[in-house]
């Protein structure tokens, strides 16, 4: 990068480190430190709620993901909009009314306190392997592209945030969020523009989604169903993201407290309904635009010479096998397609690249969607431009990390601290062991991130895949705390259990794709919960 790219990238970093902590002052107590003293309005609701969601895995691998697998991915969200209606009516009056610090404070006044303890449990696990993940995702990508050292990466990604996260609890990340999400909207806008205008002179917007439909890209809505019935393990498709990416995102804005804290956080019920809502109306639209950037660089690359494969890390490690001379004349073939200008040829010969390097690295399973977006970034954007798209990925890193810092400290300190170590403890110390807890998962993360450089999946699918793991489990003893009264504590906590061991066994089975998940590890834990309960009820009829 340039010296005013550098300059850009920055000043921009500082600027938000310096306004959060402007930002953090706030009532050194609980409900200052995790809910803002619940006086946040509706749209600052919002943007901390698509800063939370909207992680810097969203903008760097969305648009490789279109490049690659075209726009069905898209699907992935139809099913939120309704989850948002569901979120909307029955779980946020409940946690207004209760006045929660948590949401799975909710679980012991219903069930019990070894009820509450196992489900946040959960979310402490998978938030925090994702948090990992969502550290370890653009430190891989600017590392690889930039020559820079991932583990410094890591540290700096993971370290920065900290500091504001830390001081400031819940009011900063919403302040700071407010501000990432409206560069990061402006960064994205001029990226989607510039694309098309870098195109040839005589090809626009409309020819560029033609050439993409062309090569089977626009593939927004897919059936699943194939020659030998519906494929179950089909990523993305109608049903899978209807069904399925409805009980993700219901468990997710429901029932992940890194969620739940954004819009806890609102003045009153009014306040964090809209801000629900809206996100729903919102979210798709946003993640079909993101998609879109990857079709217009797809077409971008159909008229301007691109690399054959976009990871330069991997293609040297490729490289040190005995595939080597294979590569080099797929690329001296690649050379020769394009400059003659047989696109298909070109784009065959893509894909064999990526076969082989699959077969150089095997255990590693790369791909090269999550380096796409910053490689175009790097190579056409104009100077100063590429120093803020840099700065962004920063920024919707920290958005969504410092969201998940703040709630697993809140869940570390309402649902294990102060309940089974320290009941009884001044304001100021509730507010100090907090921002300790905070230190604490941040340091995790940045341990977890070091430790997850041989992950396959699209970054986007990694996080996904963690989540679907634990997310229907969650969501299965919710449903039922809300719907099914009869069901009493200890039945809904061993089918917790033993839904959650079917899951992760049918995971690895890989008989099915990860969003079923959700589905399934909810309606276990109703099933198992009711066959479980009238178990007992005809035992104690026997007594």
């Amino acid at each position: 990068m340039s010296r005013i790219d550098w300059a850009i990238l920055i000043a921009t970093l500082t600027a938000i480190i310096i306004y959060g902590i402007y930002k953090s002052r706030t009532t050194k107590n609980l409900e200052g430190y995790f809910l803002s003293n619940r006086s946040m309005p509706w749209y600052l609701v919002l943007l901390s709620i698509m800063g939370t969601q909207a992680s810097a895995i969203t903008f760097l691998t969305g648009p490789g993901q279109a490049y690659s697998d075209g726009m069905r991915f898209v699907q992935y969200y139809f099913g939120l909009p309704l989850a948002m209606i569901v979120v909307a009516v029955f779980f946020v009056p409940v946690y207004c009314k209760l006045k929660v610090y948590t949401a799975y404070e909710f679980l012991e006044q219903r069930f019990d306190i070894k009820t509450r303890t196992f489900t946040s449990a959960l979310f402490l696990l998978s938030r925090g392997l994702s948090t990992g993940v969502s550290i370890f995702a653009p430190s891989l990508v600017l590392s690889s592209l930039m020559g820079w050292n991932i583990y410094y990466t890591n540290l700096v990604m993971g370290g920065l945030l900290i500091i504001y996260t830390m001081s400031g609890g819940a009011k900063a990340v919403a302040y700071t969020q407010k501000l990432q999400m409206i560069i990061v909207f402006v960064a994205l806008f001029l990226t989607g523009y510039l694309a098309v205008k870098l195109l040839p002179e005589a090809v626009g917007f409309t020819d560029a989604l033609k050439v993409g439909g062309q090569n089977g890209k626009m593939n927004i809505i897919t059936s699943g169903f194939g020659s030998n019935g519906f494929d179950w393990k089909d990523k993305y498709n109608i049903w899978s993201g209807l069904i399925g990416g409805f009980f993700l995102a219901l468990s997710y804005f429901g029932t992940d407290h890194s969620q739940v804290g954004r819009y806890l956080t609102a003045k009153n019920e009014a306040e964090s309904r809209k801000g629900l809502l809206i996100n729903g109306l919102v979210k798709v639209p946003m993640q079909f635009f993101i998609l879109l950037i990857g079709i217009l660089i797809f077409s971008f690359y159909q008229y301007n010479k691109g690399p054959v494969y976009f990871d330069k890390v991997t293609i040297e490690q490729a490289k040190q096998t005995d595939k080597k001379d294979s590569l080099n004349m797929l690329e001296a073939s690649f050379d020769k397609a394009f400059a003659s200008g047989d696109k298909v040829q070109a784009n065959q010969i893509r894909k064999t690249y990526s076969a082989v390097i699959k077969r150089a690295l095997p255990k590693d399973d790369p791909k090269d969607t999550n380096y796409v977006f910053l490689w175009f970034v790097k190579e056409n954007l104009p100077v100063g431009l590429i120093g803020l798209i840099f700065a962004i990925i920063f920024l919707a890193a920290w958005g969504s990390i410092a969201a998940a810092l703040n709630s697993l400290a809140a869940c570390s300190v309402v649902d294990f601290h102060k309940k089974f170590f320290t009941k009884k403890e001044s304001e100021l110390d509730d507010y100090r062991i907090s921002q300790w807890y905070t230190l604490g998962w941040g340091i995790f993360s940045i341990i977890i991130s070091m430790f997850a450089y041989n992950i396959g999946n699209s970054l986007i699918e990694a996080v996904n895949i963690i989540g679907s793991l634990f997310y229907g489990v969650i969501l299965g003893v919710f449903l039922v705390a809300f719907w099914l009264k009869s069901v009493k504590g200890n039945a809904v906590f061993y089918a917790a259990i033993i839904a959650e061991l079917l899951v992760i066994t049918i995971y690895r089975m890989d008989i099915i794709s990860f969003l079923w998940l959700n589905v399934i590890g909810a309606l276990l834990v109703i099933i198992f919960a009711v066959l479980l309960q009238q178990t007992i009820f005809k035992q104690k009829a026997l007594q």
